[in-house]
Order: structure tokens, then sequence, then C-alpha cells
């Protein structure tokens, strides 16, 4: 099973280069941000939980955000591998996923972070917030999904990085190009 973080800012560009990804190589996509969506739209317990956090701009906390990561994962027991998108975005995130993995047989092969300054965050996910009028997406919300990345899931990084893992492409240029710089790290495995 192959296995990939996809890493970045709110607005790096994780969603759109994941369905790239997804169809060239056969993996399953699983993003934390489209769980929490599908559990807020079919307003389930841990959706209208999970609903009052994203309107406050808080991150869900780990264990709701890991019995949905690892019930996701038991769906497809044939997979060729995931992508995880948008999670870990702790290090101890990090640790119950390595830990998970581990009792499935399986590893994280690769963490691969879109560099994307901030300027270009903002312009960008300004845009996406003119099309699809996601509530996250509002300014003040934005601002501190972007504080938190900054102050905690960075330092998710060099817990991938201390085992050799992790690999960084430019986030900013053509989305063909950035896809190009994606595949040619995912091939090295």
């Amino acid at each position: 099973m192959l296995n990939f973080v996809l890493f970045g800012p709110p607005g790096a560009g994780k969603g759109t280069q994941s369905e790239k990804l997804i169809e060239k190589y056969q993996l399953i996509h699983i993003s934390t941000g489209d769980l929490f969506r599908a559990h807020i739209k079919n307003q389930s317990p841990l959706g209208q939980r999970v609903s009052a956090l994203i309107a406050e701009g808080q991150l869900v906390p780990d264990e709701i955000t890991i019995a949905m990561l690892e019930e996701e994962v038991d769906k497809n027991p044939n997979a060729k591998g995931f992508i995880f998108d948008g999670f870990p975005r702790t290090v101890p995130q990090a640790e119950a996923l390595d830990e998970f993995l581990e009792s499935k047989g399986s590893s994280i092969a690769g963490v691969i972070a879109l560099d994307v300054d901030q300027q270009e965050l903002t312009k960008r996910i300004a845009q996406r917030q003119i099309e699809t009028g996601r509530v996250d997406d509002q300014a003040d919300k934005l601002q501190k999904r972007i504080e938190e990345y900054f102050s905690k899931t960075i330092h998710v990084l060099p817990y991938y990085e201390g085992q050799n893992k992790l690999s960084k492409v430019n986030g900013i240029g053509k989305i063909d190009d950035i896809f190009a710089d994606l595949s040619a790290v995912i091939d090295k495995y």
C-alpha cells in the first residue's frame, strides 16, 4: 500500500492536486475537510459538533478526526494506497496515523509539502470564497485557519523530516507544472 500525506496551508492547492494524483495513481483520497463537510451535511451528531468548531475557525479535536479517518481507511480494504489531505495537523495526529497504519501492516511512504506564501494563499482563498461560499473561507475564519497552520500544523514537517519522508514542492505556478513536480516525487516510490 502506497500512502502519502499532501501537506500545505489552506489554499495551497491540496484538493486540486489530489484529484489529479488520484486519477494517475489510483489512490484513495481522504480529506478531513471533505469528511467533516459530509458529516455536517448529514447532520450526524459528530457533524453538529464539527460544524460548531469549524464555524469558529477552530481545529476539530484529534480523537474525532482520527476516528473518522480510521473509519474511511477501513471502508477501503483493497486500496492501492491513500492520499491524506489536511491530516495530520499535529505531531500527536502524525503519531496516531503511524500507529494506525502500522496496525494495518502499512506506513506513510512520503509527505509532500506544497510551499505557498501567505499573500498567494489569501488571494486564492478569496477567489474560492467567491466561487464556493465555503463558510471556513470567510476572511475572519480564514485568518484564524492560516494562523493555526503556521503556529501549530507546520510543526508536523520536522516529524516527517526526521523519518526522511519529507519532500517540498513549489505550490505556486501552473497547476500542470505543480502536478508534474508532485508526480516526480511520487514516482520515486
